[in-house]
């Protein structure tokens, strides 16, 4: 339940003073023994804590989304979110839940928002075998309220690729750079566009690509202006950059 909508109820005597209160202590975070849910994260930052599905049981992860569910929010979120897990809180949850495949992302209570109607982030990736990484950004930005641009398979390998798109590029108001391998693309993008750049390495590569860290190196060492480099396969984490940068843009952060 959001502050402003539980002072209303308690205004018009829809909720008396002492269950306002008892709901007012459990909003900073809620401790479920495994978890502590964090439901002031939406007042302090504009977003719900998302879950991190890898790693934890489905009971675990059902329990979470219930108890977010119960206070009244939506777009719960799930990343790294198996098939298995979806039609595990598909059968247990009483909430409609979306499973978006290629980006491995549950979300709960899907309600269509357009925070940030003006312009858009454009997802570059440099091959298709980024696609998960990719997707898992291009999700999370749409969900959370931007319009999105995907621009996909446009690796150095065939750099001509990428010059046909280039004004969808340059028009954005921010670009997620998604490659493997030697991880080059971040910085051809850069060079290219006066736009802030979100780069994600990726584990996509031969054995010395080393699970991503080479991409990571090259992105980090990147000689082009404005270029900043997220985790290795870290999609959700360029998309809340890269929402943050729309947002500015849109007036609404």
């Amino acid at each position: 339940m959001e502050i402003r909508k539980l002072l209303e109820d308690v205004k018009e005597d829809k909720l008396s003073i002492d269950e306002a209160l008892k709901i007012l202590s459990r909003l900073p975070f809620e401790d479920i023994d495994f978890a502590k849910i964090d439901h002031h994260r939406k007042i302090r930052q504009g977003m719900s804590e998302v879950v991190f599905c890898e790693g934890k049981t489905e009971q675990q992860v059902l329990k979470i989304f219930e108890r977010m569910i119960e206070k009244g929010e939506v777009n719960i979120i799930g990343t790294r979110a198996s098939r298995e897990l979806y039609e595990y809180l598909k059968e247990n949850l009483k909430e409609d839940i979306v499973y978006y495949e290629a980006a491995r992302i549950v979300c709960a209570k899907r309600v269509e928002v357009k925070k940030n109607p003006k312009g858009h982030v454009a997802v570059v990736s440099a091959g298709t075998a980024d696609l998960k990484v990719a997707e898992e950004a291009a999700v999370i930005l749409e969900i959370l309220g931007n319009n999105v641009k995907r621009v996909y398979d446009v690796g150095v390998a065939g750099i001509h690729r990428l010059f046909s798109h280039l004004d969808e590029i340059q028009s954005a108001n921010a670009v997620v750079a998604v490659a493997g391998m030697e991880g080059a693309l971040a910085s051809v993008v850069a060079g290219l566009v006066s736009r802030p750049v979100i780069a994600v390495p990726t584990s996509v590569g031969y054995g010395a690509n080393f699970k991503g860290l080479s991409a990571l190196l090259t992105m980090l060492n990147s000689c082009a202006n404005g270029v900043a480099v997220v985790n290795i396969d870290n999609g959700f984490g360029a998309a809340v950059v890269a929402h943050m940068i729309n947002s500015l843009a849109n007036g609404n952060l």
